[in-house]
C-alpha cells in the first residue's frame, strides 16, 4: 500500500486541475500530515481534507448526488484517459496492435491475482460479473435430479440461469427461505445447510447481497461443503475491492467479482476464479479448442473484443492500492453511519441491513413506514437530486444507499435531511 503522501501527491499529478480548484490543497494535506502514514485507517476516514483530494480523482455531476454506487461506481479520470488511449491505439492499426495490448492483459491478470489472493492462472477475465456467474452456473456438469442449493436473496440473474438449467435439464434448485433481512450470520448458515442432501452438488452464496447487504459465513459454508464433496460459488459483486478479500482463504470453489463496482474499472469487466483443479471440468460459454481444455483463457475466448477496457483496469487496481483497502473501507462505513445514525433517530425508517461494522460496509437498505418506496425513489432524484435504488422483493420494499469515497460528508447529510423533510411532508 502507498503512503499517504505518495497516494496524494499521484492524484494531484493524475487529476491535473487540482492546482486550480485549491492552489494549496495537496501541500496543506501533507503538511499536516507529517507522521500520517501511522494513524490507523478510522482515523484517515474522518480526514476530510484527504478526501477532498480523493474526491477530486472522479469525473462526477456535483449537481447530482449518487448514491446508487451498488450498480455502478463513477469514472475515475485516469481510468477514462487509459481506456481512450487504449482505445485509439487498437483502433488506428487494427490486429497489429492486439499482440502489445494481449500482453497488457496478462499484466491486468496477474495483478487481479494479487489482489485476489490467487494464482494468475485461476483468473478468467470476463465482460462482467453476471457473465463470470454463468460461465461458472453453466459450464458445471449437473445430471437431471442434482441439486444446487442457494438461498431467497442470491442476485436473480443467478437464480434465472439456475432455473433454465431446471428447465432444460431436470435439475433442482433449493433456495433456503429467508425472512424480511437481516438475519444473524448463523441464522443463514442454518437456513442454508438444512437445505442440503445426498444429491447436492453445488451451493452457491452471496459474500454480500447487493439487496441490503446481507453478509454471509462463507469460509464456515465452504467448509461444510467441502466435507461433503460439495462445490461452492461465491458472488463477491459487493465483496471485492469495497474490502480486502482472499478467494483461498474463503475457500470457495468459484469466485465471480464484477470490476465496473468497487474496483472502479470500465464498464463490460469482471473476472471468475476457477481453483486450478476444477478448471478442467468446468465447461465455457463459448465452445474453445480441446486443447485449451486445463487453461483459464478458454473461458475468455468469447469473439472479438476490445481490450482497451480490460488494459484500463490496472488504473482502477492502481487507485485502489494507494487508497488501500482498509482506509478505504473504513471511509464507506465512516460516510454509511453519517446518514444512517441520524435516520435511526426516526421510528418511521426500519433498516433491512446490520450496521454492525464487520457485517457490512458501505450498503444500506431502509424501509419507511407509510411511503411508496418507488415513489420515494422518483421523488429523491426529480426534488432533491439523489439518486438511490428502489429494491423490491418478494419479502420487503426498501431503498438502498450506496455511497462511495467519492461522495461528500456534506452529501451524506443532505440526504438525511431530505429523508427528514419527506417523511414530515409526505410524498406530495
Amino acid at each position: 500500500m502507498w503512503s499517504r503522501r505518495r497516494f496524494l501527491g499521484r492524484v494531484s499529478a493524475g487529476v491535473g486541475a487540482l492546482a486550480v480548484l485549491r492552489p494549496d490543497g495537496v501541500d496543506r494535506v501533507l503538511a499536516a500530515g507529517r507522521g500520517a502514514e501511522s494513524l490507523t485507517p478510522q482515523e484517515v476516514a474522518k480526514d476530510e481534507d484527504f478526501w477532498f483530494d480523493v474526491q477530486q480523482a472522479f469525473t462526477v455531476d456535483r449537481n447530482v448526488v449518487n448514491l446508487n454506487n451498488g450498480t455502478m461506481q463513477p469514472n475515475l479520470r485516469v481510468v477514462e484517459e487509459r481506456m481512450r488511449r487504449a482505445y485509439e491505439y487498437s483502433a488506428g492499426a487494427g490486429a497489429h496492435t492486439s499482440s502489445d495490448l494481449n500482453e497488457e492483459v496478462e499484466r491486468v491478470r496477474k495483478r487481479l491475482a494479487l489482489h485476489a489472493g490467487c494464482d494468475a492462472e485461476e483468473i478468467a477475465i470476463a465482460r462482467g460479473g453476471s457473465e463470470s456467474g454463468q460461465i461458472a452456473i453453466m459450464g458445471f456438469d449437473l445430471k437431471p435430479g442434482d441439486e444446487v442449493v442457494t438461498t431467497e436473496y442470491d442476485y436473480p440473474r443467478f437464480i434465472t440461469s439456475f432455473k433454465q438449467r431446471v428447465r432444460r435439464e431436470g435439475i433442482v434448485l433449493k433456495q433456503a427461505p429467508m425472512p424480511p433481512p437481516w438475519v444473524e450470520q448463523d441464522d443463514l448458515y442454518s437456513r442454508l445447510v438444512k437445505e442440503v442432501t445426498p444429491r447436492t452438488k453445488m451451493i452457491m452464496i452471496c459474500q454480500m447481497t447487493h439487496w441490503t447487504a446481507q453478509a454471509a459465513p462463507v469460509r464456515r459454508i465452504c467448509d461444510f461443503a467441502h466435507q461433503r464433496g460439495i462445490d461452492v460459488l461465491v458472488d463477491g459483486a459487493h465483496g471485492f475491492m469495497q474490502y480486502p478479500v482472499n478467494v483461498r482463504d474463503l475457500g470457495a470453489d468459484y469466485y465471480l467479482a464484477s470490476l465496473h463496482k468497487w474496483c472502479m474499472a470500465p464498464p463490460g469487466n469482471g473476472f471468475l476464479y476457477v481453483r486450478k483443479s476444477k478448471i478442467a471440468g468446468l465447461w465455457p460459454l463459448t465452445p474453445s479448442d480441446e486443447k485449451m481444455a486445463g487453461d483459464i483463457r478458454k473461458f475468455e475466448d468469447v469473439g472479438t473484443r476490445t481490450a482497451a477496457n480490460r488494459v484500463a483496469i490496472a488504473e482502477g487496481l492502481a487507485f485502489n492500492e494507494g487508497l488501500g483497502l482498509e482506509r478505504k473501507a473504513a471511509r464507506l462505513r465512516y460516510l454509511k453511519e453519517r446518514w444512517a445514525s441520524r435516520l435511526k433517530a426516526q421510528p418511521k425508517v426500519h433498516f433491512l441491513t446490520s450496521l454492525k461494522p464487520e457485517e457490512s460496509c458501505a450498503i444500506a437498505t431502509i424501509s419507511i413506514d407509510g411511503l411508496d418506496m418507488a415513489k420515494l425513489t422518483s421523488k429523491l432524484h426529480d426534488d432533491y437530486g439523489i439518486v438511490v435504488s428502489h429494491m423490491k422483493h418478494s419479502n420487503f420494499d426498501g431503498i438502498r444507499i450506496v455511497p462511495n469515497v467519492s461522495n461528500t460528508l456534506r452529501e451524506m447529510d443532505y440526504f438525511a435531511e431530505s429523508i427528514e423533510e419527506v417523511i414530515k411532508k409526505g410524498l406530495v
